[in-house]
């Protein structure tokens, strides 16, 4: 296997890392590194490219399993909550969870051959990137300033259902599912952080069986000669992910969405000089 192959897909994970859970739209991003890199290899198909992007996903998801590992362990029923404050008397259910699953998994489910048919486009992640980042700025400018919800022990079943409605945006490329799920937290009198916190929950379940479906559906194009990029994108992804979280649930309160809105916009203009222009 060639080094540079190699170095590739760590790059590939990396971009994948820092940007499937920060409100910048993943999509966008590896629309521009696909363009880039992952058509041009011999060894990836288009289906084998694809494959790829769903286990560099899955190291993305299992660096939020790592860092909510307690509160997951706790709303499966297999144990307390380590780290739950003592002066708060609820935590967040399982059940609240699912409430917010339940909208953008319908329509998930009743849509998806067309989204993946007709959305996956540079210029449907445009519109993606642009409208998410609009919704972004009106969330900072018309969220409460002192929000009720400041944690996700507190989220209510109605702002978990609210917040689910607002992941139905996510279903277009380039939205961004975290900018979309944030942006109605903070709209439904949710903290940055709670938002953030419940976004990051609620994105485990959805996208794990989202990429385990896919993943069984490409296991074919897990090949020997692929599978050494495979593993390196994986691990790089997860490291990577797992720094970006950690990074972003610290500043999250502190910086808000506008610095973000900022860029997508931003990545919006250099995607279409580099390739609609």
């Amino acid at each position: 296997m060639d080094l540079l192959i190699l170095i590739k897909a760590i790059i590939l994970g990396l971009v994948e890392g820092l940007t499937e859970f920060a409100p910048v739209s993943s999509t966008g991003h590896m629309i521009i590194v696909d363009d880039m890199w992952l058509k041009s290899e011999t060894f990836l198909t288009a289906h084998g490219a694809n494959t790829f992007k769903v286990v560099i996903q899955l190291g993305s998801i299992l660096a939020v399993v790592v860092t909510f590992k307690d509160r997951f362990i706790d709303l499966l029923g297999l144990g307390k909550f380590t780290k739950q404050p003592a002066q708060e008397q609820s935590r967040l259910k399982l059940t609240q969870v699912i409430v917010g699953l339940i909208p953008a998994g319908v329509l998930g489910v009743l849509f998806n051959d067309y989204i993946d048919d007709h959305l996956f486009s540079t210029g449907t992640v445009l519109v993606g990137l642009v409208i998410g980042a609009i919704l972004m700025i009106l969330a900072d400018a018309f969220g409460s300033k002192n929000p009720r919800t400041q944690t996700v022990d507190q989220v209510s079943y109605k702002q978990a259902f609210m917040v689910g409605l607002f992941q139905c945006f996510s279903l277009w490329p380039g939205f961004s599912r975290s900018g979309s799920t944030i942006s109605g937290g903070v709209l439904m009198g949710m903290s940055h952080r709670a938002a953030a916190d419940f976004t990051f929950i609620m994105a485990v379940p959805i996208m794990a069986g989202a990429s385990f479906l896919s993943l069984l559906k490409n296991w074919e194009y897990m090949t020997v000669e692929a599978l050494p990029v495979f593993i390196a994108g994986f691990i790089s992804a997860f490291i990577f992910a797992l720094i970006s979280i950690r990074f972003f649930l610290k500043l999250i309160n502190k910086i808000k969405l506008l610095p973000f809105a900022i860029y997508r916009i931003v990545l919006a203009l250099i995607i279409y000089l580099l390739f609609l222009s």
